[in-house]
């Protein structure tokens, strides 16, 4: 028996015209996400990783309806809400909520950390300012913060506070699925390490789901159940954490891991620099778009596109050198000899 997740996306794709000509056409467009599917269940953290402008936080905007995708179709429990209007995008904003990266900006700077938690609670349901406030209370004390700091104003919180504040606020309206986009790359990594666990601790009490962006792959197989890799606007692997990390299917993958520090400095690692620069989205390469940078590139690779398929049991790969069965290792020869 199928069980329906709680999110699942398909083909979605976020075009940005950048040039127009005297009739207001778009001349050129930048694909920021271009035909992405994955879904997220219930109680399941999705790692979003790769590098900067591939497009992960253009996807969580997307998913959150806080921009309108071009084309493609998101379901949040079965309903097509890509083409949801304000009106009817209010009751699942409830359901849907965000952590941001920058706990500072993305906080009022006018308003005391009571008004910031209250004010979505408020959004939904009518309380007395009594029950209120200990609802708000709640809360702080959830996330690790004291009653009297209620009365506070955002810069007189560190950096680690404001981000258990932005934490407090997404949980005020008891939300399923919250997109956490980058929400610890701003912090020190002691208060990284806090703040990760709180966020585990929520999903297990709340039984949460998460679309975790990062690019901290530490941070990411901590957290996560499975991983998706984009480059370029596109996902190129999607698998378990575990599988990601020891069994990586895409050159793109293995290169993202090999470039992690070792903490060890006794230890050498051998690590596979990618040359050239990343392409631009607003005119990506022909075939796979990890070809102009991937060391075992082939003829195939220049004009034809990988499709996601299915090399192990819950791996998907996009590349001509994976057959769809399982490989057990990491050695690049076998990566070369599999295609």
């Amino acid at each position: 028996m199928n069980v329906q997740p709680l999110l699942e996306v398909k083909n979605l794709r976020k075009h940005y015209p950048t040039q127009r000509d005297w009739f207001g056409r778009g001349s050129a467009v930048v694909r920021a996400v271009d035909g992405v599917s994955f879904s997220i269940d219930s109680g399941e953290t999705l790692g979003l990783v790769g590098e900067s402008g591939c497009g992960k936080s253009t996807t969580g905007k997307l998913i959150l309806r806080l921009q309108d995708p071009t084309s493609g179709s998101i379901a949040w429990r079965g309903m097509a809400i890509g083409g949801f209007s304000p009106g009817q995008m209010r009751p699942v904003r409830r359901e849907l909520q965000v952590v941001f990266q920058d706990p500072y900006a993305s906080l009022n700077p006018r308003l005391r950390a009571v008004e910031i938690v209250a004010e979505p609670i408020r959004n939904y349901d009518d309380l007395p300012d009594l029950q209120m406030r200990e609802r708000v209370a709640a809360l702080f004390a959830r996330v690790g913060l004291r009653a009297d700091q209620m009365v506070k104003y955002p810069f007189e919180f560190s950096g680690g506070q404001r981000q258990r504040l932005g934490i407090a606020r997404a949980l005020s309206v008891q939300p399923q699925l919250i997109v956490c986009d980058e929400p610890v790359s701003a912090l020190d990594v002691s208060v990284q390490a806090q703040v990760i666990n709180l966020l585990m601790d929520l999903q297990r009490e709340f039984r949460l789901s998460y679309l975790f962006i990062a690019h901290d792959l530490a941070v990411v197989e901590h957290i996560s159940h499975r991983v998706a890799v984009m480059y370029l606007g596109k996902i190129v692997e999607i698998a378990p954490k575990r599988a990601i990390f020891r069994r990586p299917q895409h050159p793109y993958t293995e290169a993202l891991l090999e470039a992690v520090p070792v903490p060890d400095p006794t230890r050498r690692k051998k690590r596979r620099v990618l040359t050239g620069d990343v392409p631009s989205p607003i005119n990506p390469p022909s075939g796979c778009r990890f070809h102009t940078r991937c060391p075992y590139v082939e003829a195939r690779c220049k004009v034809e596109e990988p499709l996601l398929k299915q090399v192990a049991v819950g791996q998907w790969v996009a590349c001509h050198l994976r057959q769809p069965e399982h490989v057990s290792d990491r050695d690049p020869s076998s990566l070369r000899s599999s295609g």
